[in-house]
């Protein structure tokens, strides 16, 4: 699956010496956040600073804040010590969030999105965003957040006031996870054959159920991957599978999406039942990923079909 990389972004800072906060001048927090996002699926390595070849959550954080000029220490423990400390009553995107994951103190570390989302480096999933007060594992770890920089006014108001950060990506396990929910498919069935996915994760009932309809599929190596992002062509074809849709009447053409595309049957038919629409320069955005928005806009169109 393709990678989209970061562009390149024009910000400047004035860095403040010693533990205090940085004052990011021209930066954003929606700008820190979708940069950070940009690596959704990137691989995890122990101790790795790649974010190609692999990286661990202290080098990812790490490496996100340096696309900004600011330097975070290469630990999470080290990390903890940095920018000043904030309640989680009063976090903001931006803010790094801190677990102990290891039941020795700080071992984990992420950057907080909004609306009680952080995304990490994971060693199950690499690069995920996952519910800081998921009960099953990161709330009963939660220890504590430190804020390393402050951004615009403007922007911080920007993010207070949305209730959902749309500009997510769909992971295959956030899918999977919603698109059980609106089929109400039994989920209590937690053990998938994807070696990735662990009986434990908070989509493992959802993957399950629907790896059972033959909608997902994995890997060659047998893999799931969770944490990756959709693309729309990949999301057609699921959305297809799941609801058993068939062409209606003439498909409209996308240029991006030829007759022996792999995807042209299922993005005929999602287009066919007014599902899904291209784009103003006539493609689909068949490789383009998917957002949480696409998702839940495509769901509903479907629901409401006659």
């Amino acid at each position: 699956m393709k990678k989209k990389w970061l562009l390149s972004i024009f910000a400047s800072f004035m860095l403040v010496s010693g533990i205090g906060i940085n004052a990011a001048e021209a930066a954003t927090a929606e700008e820190l956040t979708s940069t950070a996002k940009q690596y959704l699926g990137a691989p995890y390595k122990y101790g790795g600073t790649n974010i190609q070849t692999g990286i661990d959550c202290s080098g990812f954080t790490r490496y996100v804040f340096s696309q900004f000029g600011i330097t975070l220490k290469r630990s999470s423990k080290e990390q903890y010590t940095q920018g000043t400390a904030v309640s989680k009553s009063d976090l903001q995107p931006g803010d790094l969030v801190f677990f102990n994951t290891s039941g020795s103190g700080i071992s984990h570390v992420g950057i907080y999105l909004g609306d009680g989302q952080f995304i990490s480096a994971t060693t199950s999933d690499g690069v995920d965003i996952d519910d800081i007060n998921d009960p099953y594992y990161w709330g009963s770890r939660y220890v504590g957040a430190r804020r390393v920089a402050e951004f615009t006014t403007e922007q911080a108001e920007e993010v207070k006031e949305a209730a959902i950060d749309y500009s997510i990506y769909a992971s295959r396990g956030e899918v999977a996870t919603r698109l059980a929910q609106a089929l109400n498919l039994d989920t209590s069935d937690t053990n998938s054959s994807f070696v990735d996915v662990k009986p434990e994760a908070k989509y493992a009932g959802a993957v399950t159920a629907l790896q059972k309809l033959a909608v997902f599929t994995g890997d060659d190596n047998g893999k799931f991957n969770p944490g990756s992002p959709i693309t729309r062509g990949q999301l057609a074809k699921v959305l297809v599978l799941a609801y058993g849709l068939e062409l209606k009447g003439e498909a409209p053409t996308f240029a991006d999406v030829p007759a022996d595309h792999w995807a042209y049957e299922y993005v005929s038919i999602l287009a066919s039942n007014g599902i899904a629409f291209g784009k103003n320069d006539g493609t689909f955005g068949v490789d383009d990923y998917a957002t949480l928005e696409h998702l839940d806009i495509f769901i509903e169109r479907i629901q409401n079909l006659k």
